[in-house]
């Protein structure tokens, strides 16, 4: 028994020495980033009610919750994603503010899927969220603030995919699609199983001309020149306005100076339904999954009683560190100075130990 206990559950892990302190240093840069764009710090529960995190929200799937109960019988569960928390911290707390709001966060969250691929059931988030703003600047913010947080770590070849939910969303409406079909077909067109949606379009008997349009967002990827293409793909309004704010959102991350790191994705769509605008993720080399991302949720906070915009993103802190190790980024720990003692030179030791210190250097005192 004392042997199984030395071990964890499967989908957690202890992180100490070296790539503890590097993943705190990552931490911490980010944090300062964050800060600097006039973020304040918000720390919400680790677990909340049920309802928070509900299908009717669109976020994490119930089976993938780890849900319990409280003495009085509340369903409870461990927070899958910050999002949802974030909304009902700033209805609870700022329903009649009328100007933005901005808060930055850090901490872990938790899913309970047996479909990992490796990959953990907790996992450390920080993440930024600016609700008020329904602005263009207020899209290339966030964006540029993730790019320079991530550039903040060390961390140097990456790629932000960016797209926009309500040019699918323009095309579903425009080809009569029902609520279900369009469920079914995110999920196909955001796993790039493009002969799943075809046999899904097919089954649906839609018309070739709408069936075509649909599956031709597979084919909208690459630099701004390809928002040009997706343009000409589409005649209805809503998938045209997404478009047209994609190109001035371009503009002003060029303004930022953070256009080399951007491309654009039509097809990319998220497992989140809450999302109803941008939305953004970034790529880079060694990890198969996203190590950040985020999008525009304009509709959320209104689940919780206050009618406003909002946008957000969050970087999975442990993916991150992945990617640095994979991507050699330099990083060295400082070493603390080492102080032997005796009996006899104890006091003296102690002094100077106490002198390193307060000049901000490491050191430990060890026993001759």
């Amino acid at each position: 028994m004392s042997k199984k206990l030395v071990h964890t559950p499967e989908g957690v892990r202890d992180i100490y020495g070296n790539e503890y302190a590097l993943k705190l240093s990552a931490q911490s840069r980010i944090h300062e980033t964050l800060n600097l764009y006039g973020y304040e710090d918000i720390q919400t529960p680790t677990f909340e009610f049920f309802d928070v995190f509900s299908k009717k929200i669109g976020t994490t799937p119930s089976k993938e919750l780890y849900k319990f109960f409280d003495k009085e019988g509340n369903t409870l569960v461990l927070r899958p994603d910050f999002t949802p928390s974030m909304a009902r911290c700033a209805a609870k707390y700022f329903m009649d503010e009328d100007v933005p709001i901005r808060f930055c966060y850090q901490g872990n969250t938790f899913t309970n899927t047996n479909n990992l691929q490796g990959k953990l059931k907790e996992v450390t988030q920080m993440g930024a969220e600016l609700m008020g703003d329904g602005s263009v600047e207020a899209d290339a913010e966030m964006i540029a603030m993730m790019i320079e947080s991530l550039l903040s770590t060390g961390l140097e070849k990456f790629q932000v995919s960016i797209g926009e939910v309500e040019y699918f969303k323009g095309l579903c409406e425009q080809a009569g699609l029902s609520e279900e079909t369009e469920s079914e077909l995110r999920e196909y067109i955001s796993g790039k199983n493009i002969f799943g949606a075809e046999e899904l379009l097919n089954e649906k008997e839609i018309a070739p001309a709408f069936k075509d349009m649909l599956l031709t967002i597979t084919d909208c990827y690459g630099g701004a020149d390809v928002l040009d293409k997706a343009a000409e793909v589409v005649t209805n309004p809503r998938s045209l306005d997404a478009i047209n704010r994609l190109k001035k959102l371009y503009l002003v991350l060029c303004d930022y100076g953070v256009e080399k790191y951007v491309s654009f994705d039509l097809g990319m769509l998220s497992k989140y339904h809450y999302y109803t605008g941008v939305i953004f993720k970034v790529f880079t080399y060694g990890v198969g999954d996203a190590i950040a991302k985020g999008g525009r949720y304009d509709k959320l906070l209104d689940y919780f009683g206050k009618d406003a915009p909002a946008i957000g993103f969050v970087v999975v802190v442990d993916d991150l560190m992945l990617a640095l190790k994979q991507n050699n980024a330099a990083y060295t720990e400082s070493k603390p100075e080492v102080l032997t003692y005796t009996k006899d030179n104890y006091a003296t030791q102690l002094q100077k130990a106490k002198d390193l210190r307060k000049q901000n250097i490491k050191c430990v005192l060890i026993p001759e």
